[in-house]
């Protein structure tokens, strides 16, 4: 980070280490028959030192976690077209595939054991899904719509898509994403009238 402006460098140092260890983090998911990573195994692999991988992610969930959404971002980022429906449901159809995808169950244990273990590991939670939610919120704002806000959306797409992925039985991308989205698009209808 740039001292002077406050601004990341995006061919900086922090970029390509990020870089290095999300490539090495990906192979190693890919080759792990459990859908875990071993930190020093990420370190090998990239060619950063492990000390600089705990202090950035602090917990393999974490790194698995940032990687996968990293992915997801740079593959599916969210429409931002200023219609919600449309926008949404091309984002939810995408994410429903994906959690039928051969990462998903890495990335729902991870969010799991991050859940489960102790205010640490929620904060790095929180912290590497705040991309996501500041995308959520940008789709939203594009819209005009002032009664949603990115934790709506993982409260009524979000969650239920993860809960049903969770126990082995995803949601299917081409009947579930339009009642979904049509759900949050229900919720807002209902906020505006009500005012």
């Amino acid at each position: 980070m740039s001292q002077a402006t406050g601004v990341t460098r995006p061919g900086g140092r922090t970029a390509r280490t990020r870089a290095a260890v999300h490539a090495a983090t990906r192979e190693l998911l890919a080759e792990s028959a459990d859908g875990t990573v071993e930190i020093a195994a990420v370190a090998a692999r990239s060619g950063v030192h492990i000390a600089t991988i705990y202090r950035r992610w602090r917990s393999a969930e974490g790194l698995i976690i940032d990687t996968i959404v990293a992915e997801l971002s740079a593959r599916a980022p969210l429409p931002a077209t200023g219609d919600l429906r449309a926008d949404m449901l091309a984002w939810t159809t995408n994410l429903l595939a994906d959690l039928r995808g051969p990462h998903s169950p890495a990335f729902l244990r991870s969010l799991t054991r991050a859940g489960a273990g102790g205010e640490t590991e929620l904060i790095d939670a929180a912290k590497f899904l705040e991309p996501r939610a500041r995308e959520i919120q940008a789709t939203l704002d594009a819209s005009g719509t002032t009664v949603l806000h990115s934790g709506d959306v993982f409260e009524i797409i979000l969650s239920p898509a993860y809960v049903r992925a969770l126990v082995s039985a995803p949601l299917d991308p081409g009947v579930d994403a339009a009642r979904l989205v049509d759900n949050l698009i229900a919720v807002r209808d209902h906020r505006v009238a009500n005012g």
